[in-house]
C-alpha cells in the first residue's frame, strides 16, 4: 500500500520531467499524509497540467480512500469511472512503508529510486466538494502486489509508472492495464528511518535521516 510519501524535487525538475507549464508555489514535502494537498499531473485536450489535489477519495463512511487495488479498480463503484476517464500521475521522490517486526513494533523504511531520482505513482482523480460546499479535487494511488525487493516489508506497493509510459497512462480512452504491475527491483533503493515519520506533525528533512548507519540495500 502507500500511506505516506515525499516530494522534494524542484519545480524545474518536475516541469521537465512531466512536460507541464504550470509553476505553482510548491514547497518541499518530506511526509505527505492522507487528506493533505499535493501536486498531481493530469491531461486534457490542451495538454498536461500540474494541479493541487487532496489525497483520498471520499469513502462510503467518510473515511478517505487513499489507495485503490489495481486488480479490482475497474469494477469497484468508488474507482471504476475514474479509472476509465480520470487517470493521473502523482509525483514523488520516495515513499514510506512499515515493516512488522512483531505484534507491537513496526519499522519504517524510506523507499525510492537509486540516486534519488523522482518518479510517479499511477493515480486516479475526481471532482468533489468540501464540507463547506466548495469545489475541490481528490486523488487516490493505485497499488499492486509488491516486487521481490519490497515483499519483506509489505505484500503491497504503489504502482509506479516508468517515464516512457506516462503518455500511455494519461491518454484518453481505456486504461493501459499492462501498466498496473509491480515496478522492477533493480532501480529501487530503501533504508530504515526513525519513527519520527509516524507523526504527521513532522514534515521536515529529519524524516529522511537514516536510522543508525544502515546503508542502502
Amino acid at each position: 500500500m502507500c500511506g505516506r510519501f515525499a516530494l522534494t524535487a524542484t519545480l524545474e525538475v518536475l516541469a521537465q520531467m512531466f512536460d507541464v507549464p504550470e509553476r505553482p508555489n510548491l514547497a518541499p514535502r518530506w511526509n505527505i499524509a492522507p487528506t493533505q494537498q499535493t501536486c498531481v499531473v493530469t491531461q486534457d485536450p490542451s495538454g498536461r497540467h500540474l494541479a493541487s489535489m487532496r489525497w483520498g477519495f471520499e469513502g462510503p463512511n467518510g473515511a478517505p480512500l487513499i489507495n485503490a487495488r489495481s486488480e479490482t479498480a475497474a469494477v469497484k463503484p468508488s474507482f471504476r469511472a475514474a479509472l476509465a476517464e480520470r487517470r493521473c500521475l502523482v509525483p514523488a521522490d520516495s515513499f514510506y512503508e512499515w515493516q512488522h517486526l512483531d505484534e507491537k513494533r513496526k519499522q519504517p523504511w524510506r523507499i525510492g529510486m537509486k540516486g534519488g531520482t523522482p518518479f510517479a505513482f499511477a493515480g486516479l482523480w475526481e471532482n468533489a466538494t468540501d464540507k463547506a460546499g466548495q469545489p475541490l479535487q481528490r486523488f487516490t494511488i493505485l497499488t499492486c502486489a509488491a516486487n521481490e525487493y519490497l515483499a519483506p516489508l509489505h505484500e503491497r506497493m504503489p504502482v509506479i509508472v516508468a517515464p516512457e509510459d506516462y503518455a500511455r497512462w494519461l491518454a484518453p480512452g481505456p486504461a493501459a492495464g499492462d501498466l498496473l504491475r509491480s515496478f522492477p527491483d533493480e532501480p529501487m533503493a530503501r533504508y530504515r528511518v526513525s519513527d519520527r515519520v509516524n507523526s504527521v506533525k513532522h514534515d521536515d528533512a529529519g524524516c529522511f535521516e537514516r536510522l543508525a548507519a544502515t546503508a542502502l540495500l
